[in-house]
């Protein structure tokens, strides 16, 4: 069951995220962000790093002049 809650976070972090491209980029990447860091602690590493990843990306491409 645990590993099951850790696919759910990894799947909707990396769904803000990619989001957040497109909308809302601090909101949806700063929340896409917190649960990538919540879903390192479930045995799905690859999902969760893949999810801080693209929400740090979400988060500078606003800053990019």
């Amino acid at each position: 069951m645990k590993a099951s809650y850790g696919v759910w976070i990894g799947l909707l972090a990396i769904v803000l995220a990619v989001f957040g491209f497109f909308y809302a980029p601090f909101w949806l990447g700063g929340i896409a962000l917190v649960l990538g860091i919540i879903g390192l602690s479930f045995p799905q590493k690859r999902l969760a790093w893949s999810a801080i990843i693209l929400a740090v990306i979400a988060l500078l491409i606003p800053m990019v002049p």
